[in-house]
């Protein structure tokens, strides 16, 4: 007789859109990790990484956050950003808190494991490496751009990003959790920015290729402009496959709802605009296409639902695992 365990979920990502979907899963019975980008150099988190010299902790703490059970007080307190004229100006606590712990463990990961149970996080969060790695985008002119956050203001079109160091090794735990997953979940977040930076370290990308686990490509609801101008959700998943060794995303979840015209023309400003999900190009590249409502406003800003996603995914993922254990 087989153990029964609950389903194993892999969410590999970073920037805003991750903890906002962390936020959804969390509610359900499910095995969550969390592989997070370590390509950040902007903000307090580029200010931490340059000083101290560690991974960049901001990705990392929206989404310990995010997955945290304890007190809106003390979560609230996790994320307070100073706003002072001194030095402590635009750190949030939670950086400065894993920037102490990584001196105290004299390790980013254990800092991080150690602050999982501070937070009473549930599930595992991971960096995609124990190291800080520097992001670069190959523009369409030939010129390099070096930088996270420099990037998306180059004004010009991306061809593909790259990382350095070349010697850049993942974390045996986040392999181990790619090879068990049930279920492996794509973004949201910036495309090159946020999610490519996971997948080009070496092997965990080809972990995710190899894998035999259903995987999810959440699109995202609006373009970026210096990243994604223009693109549809197919054009979101060649640039993917581009820079893979794998035609790898077996369903697209894609938002099917009209957004609101007075919110288009506020995005227009910053030249973005509603991602259309382009159905005969989707099918073509032999993608499943999950297309729902899944979008709500936020401060005039649109955001993926967190419960509406994670109900579609947990539905996913249970058909999955039927379908598995049948086997």
């Amino acid at each position: 007789m087989r153990e029964l365990r609950q389903p194993r979920i892999v969410v590999i990502g970073g920037g805003t859109g991750l903890p906002v979907l962390l936020r959804g899963l969390k509610q359900y019975p499910v095995d969550i990790t969390a592989i997070v980008t370590v390509a950040d150099d902007g903000g307090s988190s580029g200010r931490l990484r340059e000083d101290l010299h560690i991974p960049p902790p901001g990705d990392i703490r929206n989404v310990l956050a995010s997955l945290s059970d304890v007190e809106p007080l003390v979560e609230e307190m996790f994320q307070h950003r100073f706003k002072t004229s001194n030095e402590l100006s635009g750190h949030s606590l939670g950086n400065l808190i894993l920037a102490a712990m990584t001196s105290i463990t004299g390790n980013f990961v254990h800092a991080i494991q150690e602050m999982s149970k501070i937070l009473n996080v549930r599930g595992k969060v991971l960096p995609a490496a124990n190291q800080s790695v520097i992001l670069h985008a190959e523009m369409e002119d030939g010129t390099i751009v070096s930088g996270e956050s420099k990037i998306p203001y180059s004004g010009k079109k991306i061809k593909k990003v790259f990382m350095t160091p070349t010697e850049i090794r993942p974390l045996p735990e986040t392999i181990q959790a790619i090879r068990q997953a049930d279920l492996i979940i794509i973004g949201p977040g910036s495309l090159y920015t946020s999610i490519l930076p996971n997948l080009l370290v070496p092997r965990l990308g080809d972990e995710v290729c190899r894998s035999h686990a259903k995987k999810v490509y959440i699109c995202n609801l609006m373009t970026q402009a210096g990243e994604t101008h223009g693109y549809s959700a197919s054009d979101h998943v060649k640039a993917l496959y581009a820079h893979m060794s794998c035609a790898f995303i077996d369903t697209i979840l894609v938002n099917n709802e009209e957004v609101p015209p007075d919110v288009q023309l506020r995005y227009k400003e910053e030249l973005a605009q509603p991602v259309p999900y382009d159905l005969p190009e989707l099918f073509e590249l032999g993608i499943e296409v999950v297309h729902a409502e899944i979008a709500y406003l936020e401060n005039g800003a649109l955001r993926h639902d967190p419960k509406k996603v994670a109900k579609i995914l947990y539905n996913l993922l249970i058909t999955e695992t039927k379908k598995r254990y049948k086997a």
